[in-house]
């Protein structure tokens, strides 16, 4: 009985098996989700319940089993009725385990469940949604955000959601948040902001081809941008590509650069004060008269006069601006370009704004005098916007025609 010398088992890890139900050769030559124990006992991805591998003796014995427990909740059934008998709505399926082989969903409606050899668990289809909480992801540029998600998700085979997982929800949120930083780590800051439907879209797909084994599905993924941590880095194998009419970028990249120059107009020309120029019939030398804004009630009047319904078809928004003053008051302000001949002036609207915007009286005087840069405002926090920012560019016709 002791004759033979103990074997000492191979060190480092151990060597991959197939399942108890699973073919070898598809193990050694497995694809994408293959050498799963759960892919064949029995295959219910093409609804197929048909467990191949119960040889004839236990197939016998099961049956006697069944059998007897049939015949026990018939002679007891006024009693047993109200533990046999289940009621599935139809947004619920329940998933049992007839000694310890798993059959069909089963619902809605009235369901019968035997005693002692049935096991069985609910799987709720309505559609779920969970949230991603803002996590900080490094873009390609080398800037840093913050980037959440809201993901919702539906069971569409709730034999596989309760075979594949244990936790459904906890895997589906490592699952999403980790494509979600994969995905996010291969694009730039200014994809991130201006494309974030479009990624929300990629990131659906992504997900489904890694949670389809699972049997779930997910319907949609909205990106949360959160603030920008660190601005992008300018890369030394990037060509720099700027344009000679405006200066003041010559250390940026060129993807920030078009996002600087498209971000509001805001540095689109060359930085001056505005000027009004006045000449004299009698006298050929012009005189030159500095009318910069120095309140924000100056710069209303001066948006007031250069509203016109060929500015309100070329940018069809509306903008609120929730301006803080040194002393701590805010006051609102807005433009509407979205119809009429557009309007100006101080309040709220009616309706809902497409952007808002919040900044500090001093710098928004200054954004539009071209002293602040409007992607360093937005970077350094000290300009906050709400909306989509391409909406919020548009802006870019109206500071054209204030610096002119």
């Amino acid at each position: 009985m002791f004759s033979k010398s103990y074997t000492l088992l191979p060190q480092g890890d151990c060597p991959k098996t197939p399942g108890l139900f699973v073919d070898p050769v598809s193990f050694t030559q497995r694809g994408p989700h293959k050498g799963f124990s759960f892919d064949n006992i029995p295959n219910v991805s093409e609804n197929d319940f048909t467990d191949a591998s119960q040889g004839w003796l236990s197939w016998i014995c099961n049956l006697i089993v069944i059998l007897f427990v049939y015949i026990f909740t018939f002679i007891t059934f006024p009693i047993t009725g109200w533990f046999v008998l289940k009621t599935v709505p139809n947004y619920q399926r329940i998933v049992a385990f007839r000694l310890g082989r798993v059959g069909p969903p089963k619902g809605p409606g009235i369901v019968l469940v035997l005693p002692l050899i049935d096991q069985w668990q609910r799987v709720d289809l309505r559609t779920r949604a969970f949230n991603i909480p803002p996590s900080q992801v490094i873009t390609l540029d080398g800037g840093e955000l913050l980037v959440g998600a809201d993901i919702q998700f539906r069971i569409w085979n709730p034999v596989m959601s309760v075979l594949s997982v244990q936790d459904l929800n906890a895997s589906t949120r490592m699952t999403a948040q980790k494509a979600m930083t994969y995905l996010l780590a291969k694009r730039t800051v200014r994809e991130i902001q201006t494309q974030r439907v479009k990624l929300g879209e990629y990131l659906v797909t992504d997900i489904n081809e890694m949670t389809q084994p699972w049997g779930l599905e997910v319907d949609r993924v909205e990106l949360a941008l959160g603030s920008v941590l660190k601005a992008p880095e300018q890369s030394p194998s990037a060509p720099l590509t700027m344009p000679p009419a405006v200066p003041g970028l010559e250390g940026l990249t060129d993807p920030i650069q078009q996002l600087a120059m498209h971000f509001l107009g805001g540095i689109q020309q060359p930085q001056q004060e505005d000027c009004i120029t006045f000449t004299d019939e009698l006298s050929s030398a012009a005189q030159t008269v500095m009318a910069a804004p120095r309140s924000v009630e100056e710069l209303l009047d001066a948006v007031k006069l250069l509203l016109s319904e060929a500015l309100v078809h070329q940018v069809g928004a509306c903008f609120q601006f929730d301006v803080s003053s040194e002393d701590g008051h805010h006051h609102n302000y807005f433009v509407d370009l979205s119809q009429g001949s557009g309007a100006a002036g101080a309040g709220s609207l009616c309706r809902e704004p497409d952007v808002t915007l919040s900044m500090s009286d001093s710098d928004l005087l200054a954004m539009f005098q071209g002293v602040l840069r409007p992607f360093s405002a937005y970077t350094s926090g000290r300009l906050k916007i709400q909306g989509d920012i391409d909406t919020a560019m548009k802006l870019e016709e109206l500071i054209k025609l204030l610096k002119k």
